[in-house]
């Protein structure tokens, strides 16, 4: 069996990324054809018993056309305006294409705070494993129309990736205009090298991510392969394909040779763990010396006050925050700290004997417990 139907084969829930340039034309208009397309696909995948969730971007292409407006535009209301309307177009689309095979669209719109916050996030992993029960395809959009930087994800590679982490999906599918990662820069009218398997999105990996931002989208392939990390960290795969080939889908679940499978990492992580390691923005970074990086991911020990160097950002006890190398070149874990950054500060360097005379107390050995972190 080859490494492609090895790991496919044992798929059974499912998350298709759709991009905005998949789905809209030369003009950034709405292709109505096209979404009618994926949807006969998606329903394909549905009726040979995958479990499927949708995450789709294009709300404010569909608005945009439906304004008169040629270009994006650049301030945050008219965005916001933008989404609002074409949201309601887009799910219309959608939802006509799904009742013709029998099946309804759900829509759930969200934003980083339903992800951040621990109970919001397990009502909206609820609500997803309760609507895959039914004859329904959940439809996953940013809520754009209340979205500002400090909620946005940015683009919907990154909420897919969160998505497929809160689901347990064994499978990310990230649909865009071009074939997967290519080897070098791709030309027009040349024949384009893609990467067929990815064993780790390693430091060269992330090197092969051109700079091929498309005029509607906002997702390039540098925020793809963070995705495809996220996700095969976690202990699951992921693709990224042509979503405008014929049949894409079916070709990916048929195991054929498209796209690049990124492989998934041996170890399955929890869902608690996922929710730490991929959810969560750090609230600040706590730097840690050459042994202490080696105690974390060769030994599977927790961090302890000797190991750190320095500290930065305004944390309190409880917050995620970001282990990073000595240099700061590296982010090698996150976890949920022990200590307030006032009290990292006082101890850092020190053996966990010092704690309690000199904060006082010592409610903890750990300044992050291996329980609480996720290596990355």
């Amino acid at each position: 069996m080859n490494i492609r139907k090895e790991t496919l084969s044992k798929v059974n829930k499912i998350v298709v990324k759709i991009g905005t340039h998949v789905l809209t034309n030369a003009d950034g208009i709405l292709d109505n054809n096209q979404i009618m397309d994926l949807s006969r696909q998606i329903i394909l995948l549905c009726t040979k018993g995958y479990k499927v969730v949708v995450v789709t971007s294009g709300a404010i292409g569909a608005g945009i056309s439906a304004m008169g407006r040629t270009k994006r535009p650049t301030i945050l209301p008219e965005l916001q305006a933008a989404a609002a309307i074409g949201q309601g177009k887009l799910m219309e689309v959608y939802n006509e294409c799904f009742k013709s095979h029998g099946y309804h669209a759900a829509q759930l719109l969200l934003t980083r705070q339903d992800f951040e916050d621990r109970q919001r996030y397990l009502n909206t992993s609820n609500t997803l494993h309760t609507l895959l029960r039914f004859k329904t395809i959940p439809i996953v959009n940013e809520n754009d129309t209340i979205a500002i930087d400090e909620i946005a994800f940015g683009d919907n590679d990154v909420l897919s990736a969160m998505v497929t982490n809160l689901l347990h999906a064994d499978l990310l599918i990230l649909l865009s205009s071009i074939d997967g990662l290519y080897t070098k820069p791709p030309k027009t009218g040349q024949r384009n090298i893609v990467v067929p398997i990815v064993d780790e999105v390693s430091d060269d990996i992330k090197k092969l991510a051109f700079k091929m931002k498309t005029r509607q989208g906002t997702g390039g392939m540098e925020s793809k392969l963070k995705a495809a990390g996220d996700v095969t960290n976690a202990g699951e795969a992921a693709i990224i394909a042509n979503g405008k080939h014929p049949d894409i889908l079916q070709k990916i679940v048929n195991f054929d040779n498209v796209g690049t499978l990124f492989l998934p990492s041996k170890k399955k992580i929890a869902s608690r763990k996922r929710w730490i390691g991929f959810s969560v923005r750090p609230n600040g970074k706590i730097f840690i010396d050459e042994g202490a990086c080696d105690a974390l991911h060769r030994r599977g020990k927790s961090l302890l006050p000797s190991g750190l160097v320095n500290v930065v950002g305004n944390f309190v006890k409880g917050d995620i925050v970001s282990i990073m190398d000595t240099d700061g070149d590296k982010e090698v874990a996150r976890g949920l700290i022990n200590y307030s950054k006032d009290e990292v500060l006082k101890i850092k360097g020190m053996s966990t004997s010092l704690i309690k005379k000199t904060l006082g107390a010592k409610p903890y050995d750990e300044v992050i417990h291996r329980d609480n972190m996720v290596l990355l």
